[in-house]
């Protein structure tokens, strides 16, 4: 990163941070706004993605392209799906979710009692298993309580995202200041 260019528009990294929390305590404010449309930016990219999948299936020649077609129409279809029943899709979605941290805690516990005689501290993988599980389990037993959870999850990280790059641009515009000064002298 040229030091010269990022201080002289330290005021972007200003607008990213502000819109960052902007964004961060709104979703903290409405998490049931937010999730909705987060899922419906999904649909959007779904039926995006299906609807180039299709004109690149017709555009290629060759015998890949019948994939393209059926990447194509199951993408429209998800994404009309989404929009049709925005709070199925979020449920669907907050599942797959669930699913995938119970596996792979399992996996993580499996693999931290295989490697026990190999590897020291392995409880710490043992127990990032335990942790994956856990978080699975309360999304299948609370999905509504879990939806919340993880844009409460997604809330926080704006919010920190956003004051990390307003100090930054902070750090940058003085930065830039005493060079100015240093050049003037």
């Amino acid at each position: 990163m040229d030091i010269e260019l990022s201080a002289r528009h330290w005021w972007a990294f200003a607008l990213r941070g502000v819109a960052a929390v902007i964004f961060g305590v709104l979703a903290f404010v409405w998490p049931g706004v937010t999730l909705t449309v987060l899922v419906l930016l999904w649909g959007a990219f779904a039926l995006a993605d299906g609807i180039l999948a299709l004109i690149a299936a017709f555009r290629v020649k060759h015998d890949h392209r019948w994939w393209l077609l059926l990447e194509g129409i199951v993408g429209i279809g998800a994404g009309i799906v989404t929009f049709v029943y925005p709070g199925l899709t979020a449920l669907v979605l907050l599942y797959i979710i669930a699913v995938w941290a119970l596996i792979t805690g399992v996996l993580e516990i499996v693999a931290a009692i295989r490697l026990r005689k190999v590897i020291d501290n392995e409880w710490w993988l043992a127990l990032s298993g335990i942790v994956s599980v856990l978080f699975g389990v309360v999304l299948l037993a609370a999905p509504g309580a879990g939806a919340v959870a993880v844009v409460w999850l997604i809330a926080i990280y704006a919010i920190v995202f956003g004051v990390v790059n307003l100090a930054l641009a902070l750090r940058l515009h003085g930065t830039g200041q005493r060079r100015r000064a240093v050049s003037a002298a």
